[in-house]
């Protein structure tokens, strides 16, 4: 009688894999944090860099949502406003001396904006995680309409359309940080950062983070081992509303004013558009998309009008053709180059590499073209000395010429990859 037992290796990931999955890119965050202070960053890049870690933990807030449990929502905003809001009304508080606000550090508001966001979200998320999918999505596109309106209805809570400010050099001292300087902000938005960007990432490991991703896939199989999937999405709302609060205190403190424009549904889309980009499968895309489009928003709109068309066809190229986002399109390579031929992966990579930048040169010259020609002031796109006006033939060759090689190329190493075997 044969043996048919077969012994199968273990499948858990290694330590030294889970170190490098879990582990290194951490570490590598905390050291670039920490670095930065070191290059001697000038006062703008100190702006943006602290509007960079608001939109990190927003970014990441808001996929805890949408990445790990599956909801997508149209009105996050809600939370970060009013968690920003509540920070602001403290910041006075402690500014007049009230009560026991007298003697609470300004450095610890985020708390405050966390518990505010998450008193917001479990409220609103006790009608509207009832539902998933698109009825979800659209009450929170209702509920976004309805905070936003308010806010220039309730003068005393949202100060209209001028807001509330406040000054933040108030209250004791924490670390020796005063709240002044940009680099005592720095460090105050380090700091906050580190911390809840850690959070967030313990709560994808416990089991309510691993139920939010078994309900996000199938929540029948959820209700049939015992638990709520309603439950699961309102718990894993209530926090995400709660980081987004944290945010939104970060970002009371950083700019001293909050107005109902943080409310609207600008920040809630472009919040979405950074979980998106970034790739919304791995915890760390949001923090690449926040980092870019931070970047983009920040600096790029110094170098062209259209930088916002730009961000629109960068979305769609990449819900379109890389789903995984940024971060899939990183871990993708690095796992190629270890893969069993990493010779033939860099040349095709290269080679992809080459038409997407060829494609952008000549997407770049028409885009650049059409904005001049629209805006009728007889100007011309001259990149690094060249010429390029609307009318003349050389344009239209630097701009088709491109493009025709990028698709071809792309083409061709699509039909490669058709063509190899299994």
């Amino acid at each position: 009688m044969s043996d048919t037992t077969q012994t199968h290796g273990n499948l858990a990931p290694s330590v030294g894999e889970k170190f490098r999955q879990r582990a290194l890119p951490f570490l590598i965050f905390i050291a670039i944090i920490l670095l930065i202070p070191l290059t001697d960053p000038s006062r703008t890049m100190l702006a943006v860099i602290h509007q960079m870690a608001i939109y990190i933990v927003f970014a990441v807030a808001y996929n805890m949502l949408l990445g790990k449990g599956g909801m997508l929502s149209f009105g996050h905003a809600v939370y970060f406003g009013l968690g920003g809001y509540f920070c602001m009304h403290a910041m006075n508080w402690i500014e007049d001396g009230r009560g026991l606000w007298g003697s609470y550090p300004t450095f610890f508001l985020p708390l405050m904006g966390f518990l505010a966001g998450a008193a917001a979200a479990v409220v609103i998320g006790s009608f509207s995680c009832r539902r998933a999918g698109t009825t979800f999505a659209m009450i929170s596109l209702g509920v976004a309409e309805l905070v936003f309106s308010g806010a220039f209805m309730f003068d005393s809570l949202f100060g209209g359309e001028q807001g509330i400010n406040g000054d933040r050099m108030n209250g004791p001292e924490v670390f020796g940080l005063t709240m002044g300087p940009m680099q005592d902000i720095y460090w105050f938005m380090a700091f906050w950062t580190i911390l809840a960007v850690l959070a967030m990432y313990a709560f994808t490991r416990t089991p309510l983070g691993r139920l939010s991703e078994a309900t996000r896939d199938n929540p029948q199989r959820v209700q049939f081992i015992g638990y709520n999937p309603t439950r699961v999405r309102w718990l894993v709302f209530s926090i995400s509303g709660g980081f987004a609060g944290l945010a939104g205190g970060m970002s009371a403190v950083n700019y001293e004013i909050f107005t109902p424009e943080a409310l609207s549904l600008i920040p809630s889309g472009f919040v979405l558009i950074m979980a998106y980009v970034g790739g919304i499968t791995y915890f760390a895309g949001p923090i690449m998309g926040a980092i870019l489009l931070t970047y983009m928003s920040s600096m790029m709109s110094d170098f062209t009008e259209a930088w916002l068309l730009y961000l629109g066809l960068m979305f769609v190229i990449i819900v379109m053709y890389a789903p995984r986002g940024i971060a899939g399109i990183v871990f993708g390579f690095w796992e190629g180059i270890r893969g069993s031929n990493p010779g033939e992966f860099l040349k095709k990579w290269l080679m992809q590499l080459v038409g997407c930048g060829l494609m952008l040169v000549g997407l770049i010259i028409l885009v650049e073209v059409a904005v001049r020609w629209s805006n009728g002031w007889g100007e011309s796109f001259e990149p690094y000395g060249l010429h390029f006006p609307i009318d003349s033939v050389v344009t239209w060759i630097a701009i088709i010429v491109p493009l025709a090689a990028g698709v071809s190329i792309l083409r061709f190493v699509g039909r490669k990859k058709e063509e190899m075997p299994a």
